[in-house]
């Protein structure tokens, strides 16, 4: 790749990122298929990509890039939490958490992390991990206590008395 096309194409991701903070994800989808050669930027253009069609709701076909980014950037935790994010709409919420727990490799000390670890083992049921990776995001990041009430996935829990006490410590 040539240093023009180099160019070329960080100034398309950057442009395709703006689309995204700006929430416009078609906008993002149309300037990235004008890379043709990614290069060394493969794994940014997959993740960028995906994260356009979760943008835009379709979460099952944002499933393909966002494994393919994985799969050449196992360290980006932005991408194993998108991952993570839409396989549990897909569905998959099996997959949605082992996609965390990579990302928890990766990251150990991000709330973020063991906050939606929190939602999606309350969904599945399991008190005791998604208590346990709950009071880890607090002690993390204690912000995340605000937003359990108007969180859904924890509704399986609401009315658990351990629930109700991890919630009501003050820190």
């Amino acid at each position: 790749m040539s240093g023009s096309q180099r160019i070329r194409v960080q100034r398309i991701l950057r442009e395709a990122h703006g689309y995204l903070e700006l929430e416009m994800p078609q906008h993002a989808l149309s300037a990235l298929v004008r890379i043709q050669e990614p290069g060394t930027f493969k794994g940014q253009v997959l993740f960028l990509t995906g994260e356009a069609l979760r943008g835009l709701g379709r979460f099952h076909e944002a499933l393909r890039p966002l494994e393919a980014a994985a799969d050449l950037m196992p360290s980006n935790t932005d991408v194993w939490v998108a991952l993570g994010w839409c396989q549990k709409r897909s569905g998959r919420l099996d997959l949605a958490i082992t996609a965390l727990e990579k990302a928890q490799e990766v990251a150990p000390n991000q709330a973020l992390i063991h906050y939606n670890l929190a939602c999606y083992w309350s969904l599945a049921r399991n008190k005791r991990r998604a208590l346990d990776y709950l009071s880890t995001a607090f002690g993390l990041d204690a912000h995340y206590r605000q937003l359990v009430d108007q969180e859904t996935d924890f509704d399986p829990l609401r009315a658990d008395p351990d629930f109700q006490a991890l919630l009501s410590v003050n820190v």
